[in-house]
């Protein structure tokens, strides 16, 4: 007895566990939302972290879009040491091994809203990213054909974006036009 009451005050008191910082996914810091991960690269991150991820088998690119945060900047929930900016472009992307979506969240400032393109990581999103160029203003560099998808080639501004003015288009219909 004696000498197990020794072994038992020899022994050191464990040490605590230590606290984990965020969560990192390949640097970006990943977040949970609606059951889903969420990771947040920064712009000079993105290209390299959807090839690398597709080697890793989230080989389908779901969706890009964008959202303008204009009214509510710092209202949202995001990981330490992201700082928020007024739009965002939100990457979706598909594992059938994990059987899983990710989504990519990247801040996007107003004074320089470009971003590079994914179509040589995934050809898809050739017509998602004109959209979100069409619709917010966000570039994207390195894609094949950057023009309006949406609204008329002379047509100025970014309807989705909030500051763009709510504005009205007489609609002429045919009833009308015929009674001249």
């Amino acid at each position: 007895m004696a000498d197990a009451r020794e072994t038992e005050s020899r022994v050191a008191p464990p040490e605590p566990e230590p606290e984990l910082g965020p969560e990192l996914l390949h640097g970006a810091p990943v977040t949970t939302a609606r059951g889903q991960r969420v990771a947040h690269p920064g712009r000079d991150q993105l290209v390299d972290l959807v090839r690398t991820l597709r080697g890793e088998g989230w080989i389908a690119c779901l969706d890009v879009t964008a959202v303008d945060h204009l009214k509510n900047l710092g209202d949202r929930p995001r990981p330490e040491g992201v700082r928020p900016e007024r739009f965002e472009v939100v990457v979706v992307l598909l594992s059938h091994r994990e059987r899983a979506r990710l989504r990519l969240v990247v801040q996007v400032p107003e004074d320089d809203p470009v971003l590079p393109s994914l179509f040589a990581v995934h050809p898809g999103t050739e017509a998602a990213e004109r959209e979100v160029f069409d619709m917010f203003g966000i570039r994207f560099d390195g894609h094949p054909d950057l023009t309006r998808i949406l609204m008329p080639e002379d047509w100025i501004g970014h309807p989705l974006r909030k500051d763009f003015a709510v504005g009205r288009i007489p609609v002429e219909f045919k009833a009308t036009a015929d009674a001249r």
